[in-house]
């Protein structure tokens, strides 16, 4: 939604000035005429006092999660399209959210239908939404595509919030021991330092090499500081603006032992589970794919999506591709072209992703038992050897004594 300043005359003649948000300069002119303002000038409006109101943020997955269940509550309830999203509207807590069900709710009272009024506002609305929604307006079952996609939507935040979780704690654990150890670098490894300089004792190579790193940390942090701040910002630049960069960055985090199967299990979960609501709503295979490569978020998987996309064009199988690719196992192959053989194709992407969402949460409880004690371990072994290094030649020194 975009802020407008205006100046106007009402209908009795008075001339009014005041703000209007709306996501373009004509919209806000209807809006303004359906209050009873003829607008004589209006341009958008660049005081920051208003940026708040202009906010176009991404909204937040469990927010659209939400939406989505009592949008599809709401219609099989028997409430109309306009009357739902003027209730969500008002109901939700998430501010791009909001304004984009109030540009919708005055598009859908201006004649347009809701599919189309919310492909205005890709930020709010994405591309699956959109054409689950328009496939349910135009076979009659819009509340069966607000079903189907409301479950979807439980499903792949559930999974990912897993997945995240999963990830998030060795991170976590691993950053701790990185502190730790700098704060020992820092504060405690100097005061042993100078004992053992005044001392002059001979010292092992694990001592020395630890001191050594100690005194490189005190002479120079702020390099090792800079350094590790622009590793990440020109790793985030590429990871953002360079194709074949994100797309070895996710090749490399698929190979990843352990790890990488727990992402490849839940982006074949993500892929099927999206494609059989699709499907499922009678979007068009070939539209189907080209929404699932683009939501997919891995380009690894998408490639493999789109070489599926090129072989029913050329009048091949869907199953084809993924049979030749390390991505997708012999189950997800063989389970496609059985679906495909029987005209139950939206039926059998299901069972995959059932299967895969099942997998994901045995692999998720295995790998956290496993990682605790192991990063445990890791935390006790770093700080073990710092502590082993400043331990080792003062017992030297107290048995020489």
């Amino acid at each position: 939604m975009t802020v407008y300043k205006y100046v106007g005359r009402t209908t009795t003649g008075t001339i009014k000035k005041g703000i209007v948000d709306a996501p373009s300069k004509q919209d806000a002119i209807g809006k303004l005429r359906s209050q009873g303002i003829n607008a004589r000038e209006i341009d958008e409006s660049k005081s920051i006092l208003h940026k708040e109101l202009s906010l176009g943020g991404k909204v937040k997955n469990e927010d659209f999660v939400i939406y989505s269940r009592q949008f599809a509550t709401l219609i099989r309830a028997g409430v109309s399209i306009l009357e739902s999203t003027k209730i969500l509207a008002e109901q939700t807590s998430s501010k791009p959210l909001k304004n984009g069900l109030l540009a919708v709710e005055e598009d859908v009272r201006s004649g347009i239908s809701f599919s189309d009024a919310a492909s205005k506002n890709s930020k709010v609305f994405p591309a699956l939404f959109v054409n689950m929604i328009k496939a349910g307006e135009a076979t009659g079952n819009l509340d069966s595509a607000l079903d189907r996609l409301a479950f979807s939507y439980e499903k792949q935040f559930n999974l990912k919030k897993k997945v995240q979780s999963t990830l998030a704690y060795p991170i976590i654990l691993l950053c701790l021991t990185l502190i730790v150890s700098v704060f020992l670098m820092l504060t405690i490894v100097p005061q042993f330092v100078s004992m053992f300089d005044e001392m002059g004792a001979e010292l092992p190579l694990i001592t020395k090499a630890v001191m050594g790193l100690s005194e490189s940390l005190q002479s120079s942090w702020y390099i090792f500081l800079l350094i590790i701040i622009l590793v990440v910002l020109i790793f985030h630049y590429f990871f953002k603006n360079n194709e074949r960069f994100n797309y070895s960055v996710h090749l490399f985090l698929l190979r990843v032992p352990v790890f990488g199967k727990l992402l490849q299990k839940s982006a074949i979960a993500r892929m099927t589970r999206t494609l059989s609501s699709l499907f499922s709503s009678a979007v068009p295979i070939l539209q189907a794919l080209t929404i699932v490569e683009k939501v997919i978020g891995n380009p690894v998987v998408g490639k493999v999506v789109r070489e599926s996309r090129s072989s029913l064009e050329k009048g091949g199988t869907l199953s084809g591709p993924f049979s030749k690719s390390w991505i997708f196992p012999p189950l997800v192959s063989q389970m496609t072209a059985i679906g495909e053989q029987t005209g139950s194709l939206d039926y059998m992407l299901e069972k995959i992703a059932d299967f895969y969402e099942d997998d994901v949460d045995r692999t998720v409880d295995s790998l956290k038992s496993l990682i605790e004690p192991l990063m445990i371990l890791l935390l006790a072994g770093i700080v073990g050897t710092i502590v082993m290094a400043i331990m080792i030649p003062m017992f030297s020194m107290y048995e020489q004594i």
